[in-house]
């Protein structure tokens, strides 16, 4: 199978996890903010621990295969993590879009609907992951992706869940809430479809890559997952997720990697 295909393939079914992550807002009582923000220091964890040791750790790699030991790999993956995170951060500065706690952020958008609000800043969260998964799989096929879309996929049902939940305090029905959140997961291809194009079609872009991904989930982990859990007062939880997040998802890169 073809590393552009497997890219696609595998950050649709990781983005498909938001939608398994939102269903108990269609069966259940809506869970407490506690239960929120330990699942977003889950994923927040996830990523971190992602971030470090399925991107950048290998974008060190590819860089010393083709440069050598020495400074140049380190500044190539330096630039690159700074360059993903602005990318992001740029994205935050000149899209409209809406925080589920902390209310909106970029230019004026009162003439957009509320729901495209959220479905922006969905967008700009989890492009990033896609692109991460994506550039996993274009660089070393099913060992360099796998680990990736596994924890992807394992961060994005909570972070489905907490999508729904917060949908569902903004009076957006149960079955509005989930379909949103599973929309939100279906914008990961495209990501996927980036990153795997961009290894794929040049080597030695396959450094940049990496860490560019890195870098642009850093910024989300630390722009926007990790602000969210301390807003409510259950620091302690979000922290416990974020630690057992990151090492469940060191376990499976060095398991299936």
């Amino acid at each position: 199978m073809s590393p552009l295909l497997l890219g696609v393939l595998g950050s649709l079914l990781a983005g498909l996890c938001t939608a398994v992550g939102a269903l108990p807002v269609l069966f259940g009582r809506r869970p407490g903010g506690a239960f929120r923000d330990l699942s977003l220091g889950f994923a927040a964890g996830v990523m971190l621990s992602a971030s470090f040791f399925s991107l950048i750790i290998p974008a060190l790699d590819a860089a010393e295969q083709r440069f050598g030991e020495g400074a140049i790999p380190a500044a190539i993956a330096c630039i690159a993590i700074l360059v993903g995170m602005g990318t992001v951060s740029l994205m935050n500065e000149f899209l409209p879009h809406e925080h589920f706690d902390s209310g909106r952020e970029g230019p004026s958008s009162a003439s957009v609907r509320r729901i495209w609000l959220f479905v922006i800043a969905i967008t700009i969260h989890n492009v990033p992951e896609g692109l991460a998964v994506g550039v996993g799989f274009g660089a070393n096929g099913i060992e360099g992706g796998l680990p990736l879309a596994v924890g992807i996929g394992l961060q994005n049902a909570p972070e489905g869940l907490a999508v729904a939940v917060s949908l569902l305090a903004q009076g957006y029905s149960k079955w509005r809430s989930f379909v949103i959140a599973t929309l939100t997961g279906l914008v990961e291809p495209l990501g996927g479809l980036i990153g795997a194009a961009l290894v794929t079609v040049s080597q030695p872009l396959l450094p940049w890559a990496l860490a560019f991904a890195a870098g642009a989930m850093l910024y989300v982990i630390s722009h926007e997952i990790i602000p969210e859990t301390h807003r409510s007062g259950h620091q302690k939880q979000a922290t416990f997720g974020l630690a057992v997040g990151l090492v469940l998802m060191l376990f499976l890169d060095v398991w299936l990697g």
